[in-house]
């Protein structure tokens, strides 16, 4: 009769078996991350109230091709994108603008190359067309810090259709622009929340054009959301401040 063979693995086995599994999730995780999609946690109000502080929002890589900045945090690569795909007018975008390429930033996609965008009395115009905006009244909205303030909404739909709600404020440097002509290979974006939205209008606290190269994807939907009571070293919060109404809700 022959002797049972031990078929557990040694120790030193077990090992390099764990060790193999952890670096196959992570290789894996990584793909994902910077091949397929990416989430990003929105800090600032600028798109209020398509975004608002507080939500996750997932980016997907692939809609715009890849380059360098598909790789964020790290940005290292040859210039140019591979597999490239064109925005579309309306699109939500992330992406890092010229000179400040440490940070993400998101905005909707109002100008395309050769657009000449200006805002005129608060009213968006796209090629000396006025662009349709409708008021659909006025909200007591809670910012990020728990203050509530009466805001002025209003419906802006884009020549292509794509539609959206604004936020006005009252009038500001922000709602009368002088003529932007988008150059060639490059995007012209604003924040929902027009008058709380350092974006491409400004030449002081902004930052102009986007290259195309710079965009980093497009926002497809908010995956999870808590409001500013939320804080982790009150772990109950994560309770008592999720948005139910935002779990798993698309943005347009």
């Amino acid at each position: 009769m022959r002797a049972p063979v031990d078929t557990a693995p040694s120790g030193m086995s077990a090992i390099w078996d764990n060790f193999k599994t952890i670096a196959y999730a992570l290789l894996l995780a990584m793909v994902i991350r910077f091949a397929i999609a990416q989430p990003f946690r929105i800090p600032s109000g600028s798109m209020q109230p398509t975004l608002l502080v507080g939500d996750y929002i997932v980016v997907t890589k692939w809609s715009y091709g890849y380059s360098k900045y598909s790789l964020s945090p790290l940005n290292f690569g040859p210039p140019g994108r591979i597999l490239g795909g064109q925005p579309t007018r309306g699109d939500i975008v992330v992406f890092r603008p010229s000179g400040i390429e440490d940070k993400d930033f998101v905005k909707r996609l109002i100008g395309l190359p050769g657009d000449k965008i200006q805002v005129i009395d608060s009213v968006l115009h796209i090629n000396g067309e006025p662009v349709k905006r409708e008021h659909i009244g006025t909200r007591d909205f809670t910012d990020q810090y728990g203050r509530v303030e009466p805001v002025e909404q209003y419906v802006e739909t884009l020549p292509n259709g794509v539609s959206y709600t604004t936020f006005d404020y009252g009038d500001g440097p922000g709602d009368h622009t002088q003529t932007y002509e988008v150059p060639e290979g490059h995007y012209l974006m604003m924040g929902d929340n027009r008058d709380n939205s350092a974006d491409s209008r400004y030449e002081m606290g902004g930052f102009g054009f986007v290259p195309y190269d710079h965009l980093v994807g497009k926002a497809q939907f908010v995956f999870v959301s808590f409001d500013h009571t939320t804080s982790l070293i009150k772990p109950w919060t994560l309770i008592t401040g999720f948005r139910g109404d935002r779990f798993v809700h698309g943005v347009e």
